[in-house]
């Protein structure tokens, strides 16, 4: 495929399918290699919380919140769907927006954050208003994201090489440069409070790429295993993620008080060498553009999707351009009025993420993998009278009895701390209640479902699937 992406929301047809298993690796890696995630780092160690314990969190956080992730990725191949409409047969034609919402809230709310930080490092480095970077940030991670889907996939890859050598260079010098607290290594100082509240916090960021994961998997044949999707996916994410929140551990174990995201980074890297800490933030800037445009490439997405709940919509690229335009503007607006209290902001934020998400994830991956195990009317999903309803009451109750059995477990900073995480001395273990309820609610509430029709239905339909999605493409 060439030039602008046309398709959106859509099925994407057979012969258009392309690309290689192993762009997943890379992709995600990428995605998650960049300076905001360094910033999930922090949790334990500005909680009171030692290095090692804090290091360990992450690890253990990272390796179950990614499990999630890429099980969805799985998705995108077999169904030729991105993952937000993919919520149609669970919670509905029209109650699917309730996942919707969530959804673009986060793209956008991630965005503020990300074009901030990229403004942010542009400044330091080249000077100049942070206001004007924040709008050349978001004008060029528009362009990315209208180009579309290939030319995200490229990006990350030639990004992923250059953050080898550059994050590389920079991990070396603050791992033999850097000094840090006495009993930062004390296997014996272990606090439960920030331990889970760094683990809730990293597993949350995780799962909070699960509603992206299909959207850059779609186009590849439906050949490709589900193991190999799912390991390619998962290791990429994971091994970006645990680098970057590592980085942000050790820089603030170092940093102290005095820890600054931006600052502590140029002055890490410039015991390397003096002028690398601008190196580092430059490339910085570059990753952070780059997750801006899969943040606008999604919204845009979720967007049509939403709108299409309403209207039937014809994927066309004027509408693309048009939900890109609004998703860049409305995190424009938000970054442009951003506050200076980032950490405390960015924890709230990705805790509430982890929250929304959690009932979501499970009721998701139980409708595909044991449910309906990967059979859909994908025709269906998109007729508003179709076999799926207009409210998927199974999947709603399970999203909501799921969300209300957590609220007691909340530890939301000062914002929320609910009865029973007092109780844990305001440890946050809501992820352990809210996925397996959800997903055991769900299985229990579909017993009834007469998956084998679906399946005879989706059969029946492929060939005519196939010839309404080449019908729709544009000239």
């Amino acid at each position: 495929m060439s030039g602008l992406e046309v398709r959106s929301i859509d099925y994407v047809p057979l012969d258009e399918r392309h690309g290689k298993l192993w762009h997943l690796g890379p992709l995600w890696f990428m995605s998650n290699a960049q300076i905001a995630t360094l910033a999930v780092g922090l949790i334990s160690i500005t909680g009171g919380g030692n290095l090692i314990w804090s290091l360990l969190a992450i690890v253990a956080g990272t390796v179950i919140g990614t499990f999630f992730m890429a099980f969805h990725s799985a998705q995108g191949p077999q169904l030729g769907l991105p993952q937000m409409i993919q919520s149609r047969p669970q919670f509905g034609y029209l109650g699917a927006l309730l996942v919707w919402l969530f959804a673009y809230v986060q793209y956008a709310g991630f965005n503020v954050f990300n074009s901030v930080l990229a403004a942010d490092s542009l400044h330091t480095t080249l000077h100049g208003s942070v206001k004007l970077w924040v709008v050349v940030v978001t004008v060029v991670a528009l362009v990315i994201a209208l180009v579309g889907y290939d030319i995200i996939h490229k990006a990350e890859r030639i990004l992923t090489y250059t953050f080898l050598v550059v994050f590389g260079i920079f991990t070396v010098g603050v791992l033999v440069t850097l000094h840090y607290p006495a009993g930062s290594f004390d296997l014996g100082a272990f606090k439960w409070t920030p331990f889970l509240a760094q683990f809730g916090v990293v597993a949350g960021y995780q799962i909070s790429w699960a509603i992206y994961v299909s959207d850059y998997s779609r186009y590849l044949p439906p050949d490709v295993t589900v193991r190999k999707t799912f390991y390619w996916t998962y290791f990429g994410s994971a091994l970006g993620g645990i680098w970057l929140m590592v980085l942000g551990t050790l820089l603030a174990a170092w940093a102290g008080k005095d820890f600054d995201t931006i600052k502590s980074i140029d002055a890490a890297g410039d015991k390397v060498f003096s002028g690398f800490g601008a190196i580092v933030l430059l490339f910085a800037s570059l990753g952070l553009v780059s997750v801006t445009a899969l943040n606008m490439y999604g919204g845009s997405l979720t967007l049509i999707s939403g709108i299409d709940s309403f209207k039937r919509v014809r994927p066309t690229l004027a509408v693309r351009l048009l939900t890109l335009a609004l998703t860049a503007a409305l995190s424009l607006v938000g970054a442009l009025a951003a506050t200076a209290n980032f950490l405390a902001n960015f924890n709230n934020f990705l805790l509430l993420v982890l929250y929304l998400f959690i009932p979501w994830t499970a009721v998701n991956l139980m409708d595909y993998y044991v449910v309906r195990r990967g059979h859909y009317a994908i025709a269906e999903i998109f007729n508003p009278r179709g076999i799926y309803g207009r409210w998927g009451w199974h999947g709603i109750i399970a999203y909501v009895v799921g969300f209300a059995v957590m609220i007691p477990f909340f530890s939301v900073g000062t914002l929320y701390v609910g009865p029973a995480a007092k109780a844990l001395g305001g440890a946050d273990i809501s992820l352990f209640i809210g996925l397996p309820v959800s997903a055991l609610l769900y299985w229990w509430l579909t017993r009834s479902l007469d998956v084998a029709a679906e399946t005879r239905l989706a059969l029946a339909e492929a060939a005519e699937l196939e010839r309404a999605a080449h019908e729709h493409r544009e000239p």
